[in-house]
């Protein structure tokens, strides 16, 4: 099964994280099953950026993004170019992740899911 290793967080993750994940499963899923309370105020409809990681390591096993998730993509804080919503990228087969949480969200109403 793949890991996913999560870069420290001051908030959400403060000593990182290394879980395996079951392939298929979105990152957001896998990290909220794991303990780190990582936002997302549309509830993973692919309708706000809150979930918004950066892939370090393993992005290209990742199935590539559709236009929706790009759109959005573009109004996230600390965009890179392996930026991806966490609920709608999915775990890869065969291939361990490494993801880092910006440190800042674009949230107008922070509430504890």
């Amino acid at each position: 099964m793949p890991q996913i290793v999560v870069l420290p967080h001051v908030e959400l993750c403060p000593e990182g994280a290394v879980f395996e994940a079951a392939p298929g499963e979105s990152i957001c899923d896998a990290l909220l099953e794991h303990g780190i309370e990582i936002e997302h105020a549309c509830e993973k409809s692919c309708a706000c950026t809150t979930c918004h990681v950066i892939v370090r390591e393993g992005f290209e096993a990742l199935e590539p993004s559709e236009e929706d998730e790009d759109d959005l993509l573009d109004k996230a804080w600390g965009l890179e170019p392996t930026s991806r919503l966490s609920c709608q990228a999915r775990v890869p087969q065969d291939k361990d992740l490494v993801v880092e949480i910006p440190r800042y969200t674009i949230n107008h109403a922070k509430e504890n899911h």
